[in-house]
């Protein structure tokens, strides 16, 4: 197998200018979520550019190319591995802040510019070269690797992979994120949810407040506690401490000389090991006793660019895989074999489609991907061609490991 690895080594390096060229094309393309049929397209094209068995795109539009064998009975050989990165981004922002043209996808100075670089196109452009590799290499395994083109994850993580595993009904063994890690293997982030907390009061003349129960006051008071909250939150040694923060509130009265009757808040609710939807509610709801108030935990339902309208619950659930497990140890001695040295297991930060593949679905999963994640959303955004070399390598030498 040594030799293998020397050959994946090799080619990873020949194709590097057609790796920075290929996510070159794709900065190029703007991709908000919902918007991402354009870059879905250049993707299908540059896979069936690089030889795969079959490129298709789903109902929900997801690009999704083959490689490996796909007998009839199973959506894949003996094992099947998905190798996901989303092709969705976040707007640009100020543009004032930008010293180059997000969307110019230029290639200079050891670097690929542009947003969407970092988070997360730099992924699916390695992995469409690992595909390359793998059809040159004549793989030839019992196994399934499908390459996923993924969307409308900036607006709704682990979406995509819901109607992946529902509607395609693809359920792979193995699952790569391709999300930024620095070049790292992670293992798992904190889960997050979304949450209303809507206080209904009595309005009266403004003249009067006694008369009226002001909801401001209400949500004022619980946020006080909200504060107070987070700072008593679990902890946990690997993936950090839970928070939770009101990122906005909502007001309305009949009038402004009026009391005001309602009263929203937004809770951005970060979930560490052990924290679950249900728990995290029951400590809103202690907080409200006694007010007329009620926590709602939202759905989000869009239109994807393909017309088909999908949705879920913006809960999605904390993750982490045990660093002895087998998907950890291949993805470490794949590394080793590749540049004979031990690679750093580390976590995210950020929500990834990870809250899905395992954090829902129990999938296997780790992360591998090039660029630094706190280039993600960022203006001059950009990622080293080395890091699109070595991620290319990566996934084909993970390939042959598993």
């Amino acid at each position: 197998m040594e030799n293998i690895y020397q050959k994946i080594n090799e080619l990873s390096k020949k194709y590097r200018d057609y790796t920075a060229q290929n996510l070159s094309k794709l900065v190029q393309i703007k991709s908000l979520s919902l918007e991402e049929k354009e870059v879905q397209l250049e993707l299908k094209r540059q896979m069936e550019e690089a030889g795969f068995d079959e490129v298709r795109i789903d109902g929900l539009g997801n690009v999704i190319g083959r490689i490996g064998n796909l007998p009839a009975g199973r959506q894949g050989g003996k094992k099947i591995l998905a190798i996901d990165g989303h092709m969705d981004t976040v707007n640009m922002g100020n543009m004032d802040n930008w010293d180059f043209n997000p969307l110019g996808g230029e290639i200079k100075d050891g670097f690929v510019h542009g947003r969407g670089t970092v988070d997360q196109k730099g992924g699916p452009a390695a992995f469409v070269t690992s595909g390359k590799i793998l059809k040159e290499l004549g793989f030839d395994k019992d196994f399934t690797i499908y390459f996923v083109g993924s969307v409308i994850e900036e607006d709704c993580d682990g979406l995509c992979w819901k109607y992946i595993v529902e509607e395609d009904k693809i359920k792979p063994d193995f699952v790569i994120s391709t999300e930024p890690t620095n070049l790292n293997i992670y293992r798992g982030h904190r889960g997050r949810m979304e949450m209303h907390v809507h206080f209904y009061g009595v309005s009266s003349h403004g003249s009067a407040p006694e008369r009226g129960k002001n909801a401001i006051y209400m949500a004022s008071q619980t946020a006080l506690e909200i504060e107070k909250l987070n700072e008593r939150l679990k902890y946990d040694d690997f993936l950090g401490k839970g928070t939770i923060t009101i990122s906005e509130m909502v007001t309305g009265s009949p009038s402004l000389c009026a009391v005001a009757d309602y009263a929203r808040i937004h809770l951005d609710r970060r979930l560490t090991w052990g924290e679950t939807k249900e728990s995290a509610i029951a400590e809103i709801e202690e907080l409200i006793q006694g007010m007329n108030a009620k926590v709602e935990v939202l759905e989000y339902k869009a239109k994807a660019y393909t017309g088909v309208e999908y949705g879920m619950e913006k809960y999605y659930p904390t993750w982490k895989i045990p660093a002895n497990h087998e998907i950890i140890q291949k993805g470490e001695q794949a590394f080793k074999n590749l540049y004979h040295k031990e690679v750093h297991v580390d976590k995210w930060t950020f929500s990834t489609n990870g809250i899905m593949t395992n954090g829902v679905y129990g999938i296997p999963t780790i992360g591998f991907g090039p660029g630094n994640e706190v280039l993600a959303h960022a203006p001059n955004e950009k990622v080293a061609i080395d890091d699109l070399v070595v991620a290319s390598a990566f996934y084909a030498a993970f390939a042959y490991e598993i």
